[in-house]
């Protein structure tokens, strides 16, 4: 049958199961809004503030389902709005399509109005990407887009489409669906010596991150654990896929990780790391991480493999396929010297001292933890609240903990949870917690947020200064407090009010346990205004390019 681009467009969304779309229209892109406004029905559009927090938007639904999130945008502006979205993704091995417009095929590099050379400025960051020049290979560029997206490491794909090439006709032929290329394979040699080396350990752990979470399934690794009682601490990716309270769960490793965790790495003899880099937030020094171990890398990502540290066997494949295949060689087995160890370490770990008279990060989530029960999600922005939030909520789903690792975006918050409001539908829980630094940066989404109706509770922690930065030159830079007190006056009570939704100050745990309990009660957005003490510390702290015996604790 004979259509346009745009028309090719909807269906081609609509045979890959594309059910919502973010995005901000413009010039470039108004054939496709025409399209997507008279297809209403088949594929909702969630229009945000800002083309940054629909990127945002688009990477929280993928990462609360798993499935590819889309996000639109128009030439120039549009296209450039969405880079730090699409970095975020792409450090996070999100999958995601991102669809821009541009100037006519015959205006292409000619510098005309809102054009930008999209292509060439996302090439580092995404797994691939398309400009569409003629209408005829629309079509198939768009699945290629999603297959690729979703295909081993998953990631995003940015597909540029000249204006003209939307309004071009062609013959269409639907498809269905290709399937996902999943790693199934593996060396089945490295498997089985990998699982004698895990046999013969006696102080082993395993150490996972986000990669995990994109695998195949997170129960082998489960399995793993339990058949033959090996520790694991993971990444800040990784947070949830073991739940909290599991014995084996000994709680996050890194800078900001756990005294157990840390000092288990560099005590362990045999370290597993599975769908983990081995990050510079982790193994703070490449050369002695894990010194006294062999290590084992399992990755469905080859280029990974020993790119940061050192290992002695790197298995590439999907890390549920790979541990599939071991379990049945891996031996029951006890580690009861190991494990005394590990709970003679787990009392030496930091724990807060409550204080009634004031507001605490720790009480404000473990009260948020409370009185959500254990099907909430929890959404963060980047800065101390995210760390006290890794640090303290108690994690009960592989998918509920939606946050910036790899690249730290500050004010992805807020679009994040959007996208996972959408995405889950508003009989879910989703909190999230945000800096005041933070949250000024994208907190024009309360907008999108109230347009929709998205029972979203923001918790904001307001020590009024940038607190992670301001910590770091308390304790390296003589207290020189550069640029990390903005002065600012903002009243955000006020500020939901008019944005069209409901605020709530608080000064200590009485009135945020108040707070909250109402907040639950609203059928819209809500804000919560916390004020910490602008001295409160995330502890413990590795100084970067340190060790265990560098680990700060009070």
């Amino acid at each position: 049958m004979q259509l346009n681009g745009s028309q090719i467009f909807v269906e081609v969304l609509c045979e890959q199961g594309v059910d919502t779309l973010f995005g901000y229209p413009g010039g470039a892109v108004l054939n496709l809004y025409d399209e997507l406004y008279k297809n209403a029905d088949r594929i909702t559009h969630v229009l945000t503030a800002h083309e940054q927090g629909a990127s945002h938007a688009a990477d929280g639904y993928a990462r609360a389902t798993g499935r590819t999130g889309v996000v639109l945008a128009t030439s120039g502006p549009g296209a450039t709005n969405l880079v730090t979205g699409i970095a975020t993704a792409y450090m996070d091995s999100v999958p995601m399509v991102a669809f821009t417009g541009n100037v006519t095929t015959e205006g292409l590099g000619k510098d005309g109005f809102q054009e930008a050379y999209i292509e060439g400025i996302t090439m580092p960051i995404t797994k691939h990407n398309f400009t569409v020049r003629r209408v005829e290979d629309l079509a198939d560029t768009m699945r290629a887009a999603f297959r690729i997206a979703q295909s081993g490491r998953k990631g995003p794909v940015l597909v540029d489409i000249p204006k003209d090439v939307t309004a071009a006709v062609c013959e269409f032929t639907p498809k269905k669906p290709e399937p996902i290329r999943t790693v199934t394979t593996f060396n089945e040699e490295q498997v089985k010596w990998a699982a004698e080396i895990i046999n013969g350990a006696q102080r082993p752990l395993v150490y996972f991150g986000g990669g995990v979470r994109s695998a195949a399934s997170c129960q082998p690794l489960r399995d793993l654990l339990k058949k033959a009682e090996i520790p694991a601490t993971y990444t800040l990716m990784a947070a949830g896929v073991v739940p909290y309270g599991d014995p084996m769960n000994i709680g996050m490793v890194g800078m900001h990780g756990c005294y157990t965790s840390n000092r288990a790495v560099a005590d362990c003899d045999v370290l597993i790391a599975v769908g983990a880099r081995f990050s510079d937030r982790v193994a703070l020094n490449p050369k002695t991480f894990a010194k006294n171990a062999t290590i084992i890398q399992i990755d469905i990502d080859a280029s990974e493999l020993g790119k940061n540290v050192d290992v002695d066997l790197a298995i590439v494949g999907d890390a549920a396929y790979v541990l599939n295949a071991m379990l049945p060689m891996i031996e029951d087995k006890k580690h009861p010297d190991w494990m005394k160890m590990i709970r003679e370490w787990q009392a030496q770990d930091y724990h807060p001292v409550s204080d009634a008279s004031r507001l605490m990060p720790h009480q404000v989530i473990g009260e948020v933890c409370n009185q959500c029960g254990p099907e909430a999600v929890y959404v963060t922005d980047v800065g101390q609240h995210q760390m006290w939030a890794a640090q303290y909520i108690r994690h009960t789903k592989s998918r509920g903990f939606i946050t910036s690792g790899g690249l730290g975006t500050m004010g992805f918050g807020y679009g994040a949870a959007i996208g996972a409001q959408m995405a889950l539908g508003r009989g879910q829980r989703v909190v999230m917690f945000t800096g005041d630094g933070s949250f000024h940066m994208n907190l024009n989404e309360a907008c999108t947020a109230v347009s929709y109706e998205l029972p979203i509770i923001t918790v904001i922690f307001n020590n009024q200064v940038l607190g992670m930065v301001r910590q770091w030159q308390t304790a390296f830079y003589g207290k020189r407090f550069s640029q990390t007190d903005p002065h600012r006056k903002t009243n955000f009570v006020k500020l939901a009010e008019g944005f069209g939704l409901k605020g709530y100050h608080c000064e200590n745990l009485a009135q945020f346990q108040e707070a909250f309990a109402d907040a639950l009660k609203q059928k819209g957005p809500t804000w919560i205004e916390c004020m910490i003490d602008k001295d409160e510390k995330v502890l413990p702290m590795i100084p970067g390019g340190g060790d265990i015996n560098d680990i700060i604790m009070k």
